[in-house]
């Protein structure tokens, strides 16, 4: 039932979803099911994969929902056979709380307290609309809980307000009406002109909720939060409630006009607050996704930024008063030497600073500058090039290095060093090897999005981890040099088995076989299969162990060996040799053509990291603050941050600047994604530059 609704819902064959599921059910992560389960989802991607994750979770909950709804009406004898079939066959969530509105317990409202004084026949009446003398009919409820007969009748409007309210057709056409011609609108609060400034675009609002943008319904929510602004979803009430009126209202009714007074105060009282909080509700949720997206995807790029490589590197992290923490690596990224120097005001030596880099350049033979791109990165960065040395000097973003140099890892890496150190390690390791350091720290830390702070905090996680799972196991890891954190996030593995992967490493030495894996207390048969072919064994007893190929496919590369007459060794060295290989002979009941030509991919990409090499970068040497520049500048920049409108640019001068999605090419963009990625290196024209507000607008068109 359920593979067929998402089949529906997604387009896929009914028998893919389900073996789909089936895999997710016995414990299989989206990576392996992506990477080595092709013959069985016919090919389908990661996010394939993840969007029929995802719908699954959300039907099963709904299944979880129908059960308690269930045994909460038949305890209230009102289950009847046709409400069961229809909240058995119902599997939209909106839909089966409109069913059960009715029968949810409640809080004591004026509904209520009309059916405990016994006017609920007399809304009877009412509502069936054939009783010409409803005052006459009124005057039997009267008594001393009801003492008149408008009290009488009153009373009875109120049982029909709340019908008018919990009826699904009635639910369902004032959501169609909000969601359709519903208006946004914002308000500053009296008195917080001033403190609020920084909404003060969204002191006078008004937008059609079904096209605000998502960073504007956010901002104008945060707004809300704080206390500066007020906002509120309308439509025309009078439009609505004539609508109500249609529906409920028989031709010629002699209660017409005790049902317009009910309807219209159910309209006002009860239905539209309720449908406007559920608007709301779904707007920041939509809100939420879309910025959620944007975040992963800049985590996404951020997590595969290009890695140096193993090079000796000198990390600086920058500043003023305190001067600059150094620390050398080397090229596996171990602190060798950490020291202090102070280049900058207030000390100004800037010839000690250099003869301290110019013995600790030589003395270790260093490759390359990691120098961090907060307070003073930039005046640092001049001061190494002033020194002339041959290594290259590269610009690291440093966001989220101090998050790490409190936390617990860095904490167990460096026990006996301070914060200052740990933040200049983790600056030097960004630039060696981005991913490997960066799953070090919460992603909600980093600061690659908009509004993080301000989304749904339990699926932001969700989502970034997921994001982080898939790049660690495209790359890959070698298991003899990897990080219990970076391991921890290998399909199948997590952190236990991360940690006794470590412990066995340290007892043992390092791996020689794949194979041996299964040595690793708890590491049993079903997380070697997930977790096997993410694990790199470089240069150990099996050549195939340093490839993508999973252990269940060395008996067909073996095959393919012995039919060309060669060693394993050569036929895995020779590609020329291997473009003879007719795979469509190596296709059984269990290895199809996906899985064989993964298996040449495999073969011809054999330890080569999918990311580019960091290549070096440069601001202009003529720019150094905002008050240098001019309207008009052609500048280099860094692409920092990308949000749904824009993308920010680090163009050396202590302020990012905005590249509006506008302005971002010559040609039309619906995501900024499709024309920079992160940490992409540019050319943007100054068009505006706002001192007071420290803003700064830049162009990339025409360039």
């Amino acid at each position: 039932m359920l593979a067929n609704i998402i089949s529906k819902e997604l387009g896929f064959a009914p028998d893919k979803v389900n073996k789909t599921i089936a895999l997710l059910d016995d414990g299989a992560t989206i990576p392996f099911i992506a990477r080595y389960r092709k013959e069985v989802t016919g090919s389908m991607d990661e996010v394939a994969i993840g969007n029929i994750k995802e719908l699954y979770e959300k039907l099963k909950a709904i299944v979880q929902r129908k059960e308690t709804i269930i045994v909460t009406i038949e305890e209230q004898g009102k289950l009847t056979p046709e409400l069961k079939k229809r909240i058995d066959n119902c599997f939209d969530a909106v839909e089966l709380e409109d069913i059960y509105l009715p029968y949810r317990p409640k809080r004591r409202a004026r509904a209520t307290i009309a059916k405990e004084r016994g006017l609920e026949p007399l809304a009877d009446v009412i509502w069936n609309q054939q009783h010409n003398d409803v005052k006459g009919r009124a005057r039997s409820f009267v008594c001393a809980d009801v003492p008149t007969v408008e009290d009488a009748i009153a009373g009875a409007c109120d049982i029909i307000a709340e019908r008018v309210s919990e009826d699904e057709q009635a639910r369902g056409t004032i959501r169609r009406l909000f969601a359709r011609n519903g208006v946004l609108a914002s308000k500053v609060v009296k008195g917080k002109e001033g403190d609020g400034i920084k909404y003060a675009d969204y002191y006078e609002w008004q937008e059609s909720v079904a096209r605000i943008s998502s960073h504007r319904l956010l901002a104008i929510m945060r707004g809300e939060e704080e206390g500066y602004l007020r906002m509120s979803i309308t439509i025309d009430s009078d439009d609505a409630t004539e609508r109500l009126c249609r529906q409920f209202v028989k031709r010629f009714s002699p209660s017409r006009e005790y049902m317009e007074v009910a309807i219209a105060d159910g309209y006002k009282r009860l239905l539209a607050p309720s449908i406007e909080n559920e608007t709301r509700g779904n707007a920041k949720q939509r809100a939420d996704d879309e910025a959620i997206s944007v975040f992963a995807e800049n985590l996404r790029q951020l997590l595969m930024s290009s890695p140096l490589g193993q090079k000796r590197v000198l990390a600086i992290d920058p500043g003023f008063r305190t001067g600059c923490k150094v620390v050398v690596l080397d090229s596996q990224g171990n602190l060798v030497r950490h020291t202090v120097i102070y280049p900058h005001p207030p000390q100004n030596d800037r010839d000690g600073a250099a003869r301290i880099i110019s013995s600790l350049v030589k003395e270790h033979a260093i490759e390359a500058f990691a120098i961090g791109n907060g307070t003073a990165g930039r005046e640092t960065e001049d001061f190494v090039r002033s020194l002339g040395l041959t290594a290259e000097i590269f610009s690291v973003n440093e966001d989220g290095a101090s998050v790490y140099s409190a936390s617990p890892v860095a904490r167990e890496e460096f026990p006996d060093e301070d914060v200052t150190v740990r933040g200049a390690v983790s600056i030097g390791r960004r630039l060696i090897d981005p991913l490997s350091e960066l799953v070090k720290i919460e992603p909600r830390s980093i600061g690659v999005g908009q509004y993080q702070h301000s989304v749904d905090q339990t699926k932001l996680k969700g989502r970034l981890d997921v994001v982080v799972e898939s790049c660690v196991n495209k790359v890959g890891v070698n298991v003899n040099t990897a990080t219990k954190q970076i391991l921890t996030h290998i399909s199948g593995l997590g952190p236990v088995l991360a940690e006794n992967i470590v412990k066995y490493r340290a007892a043992n030495g390092d791996f020689r076989t794949r194979k041996e894996l299964l040595n690793v207390p708890r590491l049993g048969n079903k997380a070697f299969e997930q977790a096997a072919g993410f694990l790199r064994v470089l240069g150990g007893d099996n050549p195939l162990d340093s490839t993508a190929v999973h252990p269940e496919s060395y008996n067909v590369v073996t095959k393919m060996a012995k039919d060309c007459g060669v060693p394993l060794e050569q036929f895995i060295a020779d590609s020329e040799l291997r473009k003879k290989i007719e795979l469509s002979n190596y296709v059984t009941d269990k290895v199809g053509l996906p899985t064989l030509t993964d298996i040449m991919d495999a073969l011809n990409k054999r330890g080569l990291d999918p990311r580019e090499q960091a290549k070096a970068f440069s601001f202009d040497p003529n720019v150094h603050e905002i008050e240098d520049l001019r309207e008009g500048m052609v500048l280099p920049g860094l692409v920092s941050n990308i949000t749904a409108f824009g993308a920010f640019v680090n163009i050396g001068v202590h302020q990012d600047g905005l590249v509006h999605i506008s302005q971002l090419a010559d040609k039309f963009v619906s995501s900024p994604n499709d024309v920079v990625k992160l940490g992409q290196q540019v050319m943007v024209k100054v068009t505006e530059v706002d001192l007071k507000r420290r803003r700064i607008s830049l162009s990339m068109r025409g360039l």
